[in-house]
């Protein structure tokens, strides 16, 4: 018999084959098998004393020198469904079951036979995660490949709704939904509803390196995108992205994608879709079917195997759902103003220039700088055509043109009086839009920084009562007149004690013979 514990020692000690060969006198062919077995088996030096090199070759070589049996056969269904219970190793349970073998008077196989047969029967079986997989320890999510045409029964045309999918590696319940596109807020959410839908959290979500989830990932580092990493922080788990290139890192997700695609994508191939609500409720019905499908070469159905295996290990959900943001970097313009995508909303005037951070949510716009929120507004879910605008983020200047519309000239005139009023509501209306009299209603305003409220009404009552079309050249002529029995107009008149108009020259006037000075 080939002596397999010594070409396992003096690999130990840093022999190579060919010396391996020259001093066990085995065969070139006969080393390298062994070793390349024991490798992949993990099997190394020193060895258990019962590892006898009889145990070694049925090992490295099952049915080499088959001879009737008197070990006790384990039962791998039962030594399956405890692996995937937390912390049980194999190890564990080959002790167990030597432990029941002895009390029954029947040998039991050694550690690494026992392991090994059960390896051999998971991979005969197809059950095979769960070696890799503890129950509720991840959750596998990707974008399907294929799309869903959603057709436009007016104009004609025709988008694609997205199918998200995600997957339990330990019993392959699946979670899928149709969205209207790949954007961050629709991943978010997705995963939220993923973790209401199995009712529970797993440890760990291991994505394909989408940008939607995963900004940098290389050998060295991991870089989740910050509202990614804001939804890991608020269900407790973390995030272990797939490496780039190696497609098994996340082999159950892609598969379970393919067949997503294939009984619920290529299922509906035949229904024609005008909504995106309406392929949401259709792949919620087949994602139902595909869970109660049994499997073939297993007992039960991803259901079934979810809820008897792994429901009881998932972590519980937090009390409040997370609500999906997306970040947004954006250096604040003169307006100081920044954007959504769709509206455009205040910030203080003091970071003008400056790069500031903003978190959207379905209902909040929140901008941060240097690590503090500095403004917060409720978000427009329409297009709207004026700025929001907090007037306290507003410059001093700019603060005094708050009221710069019908509504805040016509409170401020109301405030000063009736003749006031009537005069801010004759320059509104003199022209084809309300907009052409702002500019005589701020200036009509400035003249209050300089004059009485009581003054001033005076001034407009004066006003109205010697022209109809008031000006405000006219109005700051009598403010500036010392007695308002005499006001001078634009057009040089000055009118009679009694008010009516009359032309009056001075003796200047007539003292260069009827000519004028000017």
């Amino acid at each position: 018999m080939v002596d397999y514990r010594e070409i396992l020692r003096l690999k130990s000690l840093g022999y190579s084959r060919n010396q391996i060969e020259a001093s066990a006198h085995i065969s070139h062919h006969t080393v390298k098998a062994v070793l390349d077995t024991a490798e992949s088996l993990g099997i190394c030096w020193p060895l258990d004393e019962k590892l006898t090199n009889a145990v070694l070759q049925e090992t490295f070589f099952p049915g080499k020198n088959v001879t009737p049996t008197i070990y006790a056969e384990p039962d791998y269904a039962w030594i399956h469904r405890e692996l995937a219970k937390p912390g049980v190793t194999l190890t564990l349970l080959w002790t167990e079951y030597s432990e029941e073998s002895r009390v029954n008077g029947l040998v039991p196989y050694m550690r690494t036979q026992f392991c090994d047969k059960y390896r051999s029967w998971a991979r005969l079986t197809k059950a095979t995660m769960r070696i890799r997989h503890k129950p509720g320890e991840a959750m596998q999510v990707d974008w399907a490949g294929n799309t869903i045409p959603v057709y436009d029964s007016v104009a004609g045309d025709v988008s694609k709704a997205c199918v998200f999918v995600a997957v339990l590696p330990c019993s392959c319940f699946a979670y899928a939904e149709a969205c209207e596109d790949m954007k961050t807020e629709n991943w978010l959410l997705c995963h939220v509803h993923a973790f209401e839908y199995f009712g529970g959290v797993t440890r760990l979500l291991i994505p394909d390196n989408c940008k939607t989830g995963v900004t940098t990932n290389t050998r060295y580092e991991t870089v989740l995108n910050r509202s990614y990493l804001e939804l890991t922080e608020h269900y407790e788990t973390a995030v272990v992205p797939a490496r780039v290139l190696h497609p098994k890192d996340k082999s159950l997700a892609e598969g379970t994608v393919k067949f997503a695609s294939t009984w619920i994508i290529a299922a509906l191939r035949d229904r024609k879709f005008f909504s995106v609500d309406e392929v949401k409720g259709a792949v919620a019905e087949k994602l139902e079917e595909l869970n109660d499908k049994r499997f073939q070469r297993r007992i039960g159905t991803r259901r079934t195997a979810f809820q008897t295996e792994e429901a009881e290990f998932m972590r519980p959900l937090p009390g409040v759902a997370y609500q999906p943001s997306v970040w947004l970097q954006q250096t604040v313009g003169n307006d100081y103003l920044v954007s959504d995508g769709r509206n455009k909303y205040s910030v203080p005037y003091d970071v003008i220039g400056k790069e500031v951070s903003i978190r959207l949510t379905r209902n909040l716009v929140e901008v941060c700088f240097n690590g503090s929120q500095i403004a917060s507004h409720l978000r427009e879910a329409k297009a709207l055509r004026d700025p929001i605008v907090n007037p306290e983020h507003m410059t001093p200047e700019h603060r005094k043109y708050l009221d710069c519309n019908a509504d805040g000239f016509t409170s401020w005139a109301t405030q000063v009086g009736p003749k006031t009023l009537a005069v801010v509501q004759y320059f509104l209306s003199a022209g084809r839009e309300q907009e052409q009299g702002y500019k005589a209603c701020v200036s009509l305003k400035k003249l209050s920084d300089h004059y009485s409220r009581e003054r001033l009404e005076k001034a407009c009552s004066r006003m109205l009562e010697i022209s109809s079309t008031p000006s405000i050249r006219n109005i700051t002529t009598i403010l500036r007149t010392p007695s308002p029995s005499v006001v001078s107009d634009s057009t040089g008149k000055k009118a009679s004690p009694s008010g009516q108009f009359a032309i009056t020259r001075g003796a200047e006037y007539y003292g260069n013979g009827g000519k004028s000075n000017g």
